[in-house]
């Protein structure tokens, strides 16, 4: 019984360091971080296909400016413009169109320094992201090995298991169970002195008595928690 007891202790250590791997909590921590990275990334994404699109805008009126521009200068250049009244409205409007481009150059530039910036920010992000995705797959591979170890160890404690329980009978096994459940994992403890080691304390002299009359074969039960107590070679009885 005190061999079953013991294994099933290890039992529930393996599967509690099994729950509390370090990594369990180390990946835990790292995935929220990464979904605010996450996040972030998406975010300067929209903002930097917002602002390349805008640049196109700014480009594309840019280049349209000039062209009627150059347009323009070519009419005077060539000739084709003769009357003077003409003349002086096409260098008025080319004027014009030399202040626009000023302008739309300016706002061109406005828009090329902001991208520029969020496309920073973006990069910034993905080499983040890029690094948690790296420290993930190394929590991963350690995790999944320290579970590989702690199921081959459940493993073998459960086969020795099932050959210590085999020997034991149904009905102090059922018992056994149902202590385990209610009394903290611990169903079964030594006798060790005149004190029960599953409460620590320590048995009144009419229970001694009565477990030293006992069968060797008898199911005791400490009077104080109830569990079952296995008489041993350090029992005082």
């Amino acid at each position: 019984m005190l061999d079953l007891q013991d294994l099933d202790l290890q039992l529930d250590q393996v599967a509690h360091k099994r729950a509390s791997l370090p990594e369990h909590q180390a990946l835990k921590e790292l995935t929220a971080e990464k979904a605010v990275v996450d996040r972030d990334l998406v975010t300067a994404d929209t903002e930097v296909s917002d602002l390349q699109r805008e640049q196109k805008k700014a480009d594309s009126d840019v280049e349209q400016v000039k062209q009627r521009r150059a347009r323009n200068q070519q009419r005077i250049d060539s000739g084709q413009v003769t009357s003077p009244r003409d003349l002086e409205n096409l260098q008025h409007e080319i004027g014009s169109l030399e202040r626009r481009i000023a302008d739309l150059e300016d706002a061109e530039l406005e828009v090329m320094e902001k991208l520029e910036a969020a496309e920073a920010v973006q990069a910034e992000l993905r080499t983040r992201a890029e690094a948690f995705a790296g420290r993930q797959a190394e929590l991963e591979t350690s995790r999944d090995a320290a579970i590989k170890e702690l199921d081959e160890q459940r493993a073998q404690l459960g086969d020795q298991r099932a050959v210590v329980a085999a020997e034991l009978p149904e009905d102090l096994l059922a018992l056994y169970h149902r202590l385990r459940e209610h009394s903290g994992g611990i169903g079964a403890a030594p006798l060790v002195g005149k004190r029960c080691m599953g409460c620590r304390m320590e048995l009144a002299p009419s229970d001694l008595n009565a477990i030293k009359v006992a069968a060797p074969d008898a199911v005791l039960r400490c009077e104080e928690c109830g569990r079952i107590l296995v008489r041993t070679s350090e029992s005082a009885v």
